[in-house]
């Protein structure tokens, strides 16, 4: 497969990916970017400022793993955070970014993390094969300072490697996976099982 039709391979499942993403209302306005990681190194990922449920080839660009434009496009301003997580994953390809209300509203009210456990969905995650366990999302201030944001989330992913996503409070989540299937996969469990402990806490309150 030569270089042009792996991204653009990769091309048409972040647009997909931006459809069904977009169908669940997780990216309003042109919030969010996805990448994707190819076989040389390179990434394939959103321009910056697009509607994410309309996007079209022209819309996916190539960076370097710095971040990098290799085609002259300007890429989202988070695009560090992307390229941080393959640095530290090398098995993964695939990140996505949606906002998600529930991403948002559970930033809002659940401090600095959020523990999901004794969820049968749980088993969505690679490696877990039981309801009987803990995964705890951490959910990190919001900071324009891209740089310093990502040194955040490394800081917080040497002491947790198993961690398979995060919320920044106030903006949306960071979800990754070796493919975008499985991304995609993870995205759809983090945002119900947030939907049960929204519902679950203001059951509590009332």
């Amino acid at each position: 497969m030569t270089a042009t039709s792996t991204f653009y391979q990769a091309a048409q499942q972040l647009i997909a990916a931006g459809c069904f993403i977009d169908g669940k209302g997780w990216v309003p306005a042109t919030s969010g970017n996805f990448s994707a990681r190819l076989a040389d190194g390179s990434i394939a990922i959103t321009v910056s400022g697009k509607h994410k449920g309309y996007l079209q080839v022209d819309d996916i660009m190539l960076i370097d793993s710095e971040a990098n434009s290799l085609d002259g496009k300007k890429p989202s301003a988070e695009t560090g955070l992307h390229t941080a997580l393959y640095r530290r994953f090398p098995d993964i390809h695939a990140v996505l970014h949606p906002h998600p209300l529930n991403a948002v509203l559970v930033s809002r009210l659940f401090g600095d993390e959020i523990v999901l456990e004794n969820y049968e969905l749980l088993k969505a995650f690679r490696g877990i094969t039981t309801h009987a366990c803990r995964v705890v999302i951490p959910i990190f201030a919001n900071d324009q300072d891209i740089s310093r944001l990502a040194a955040q989330a490394d800081a917080y992913l040497d002491a947790h490697p198993d961690c398979q996503a995060y919320i920044i409070a106030g903006h949306g989540l960071y979800v990754w996976g070796v493919d975008v299937n499985e991304a995609l996969r993870y995205l759809e469990a983090v945002d119900f099982l947030l939907a049960c402990e929204l519902a679950l806490r203001l059951h509590r309150a009332v």
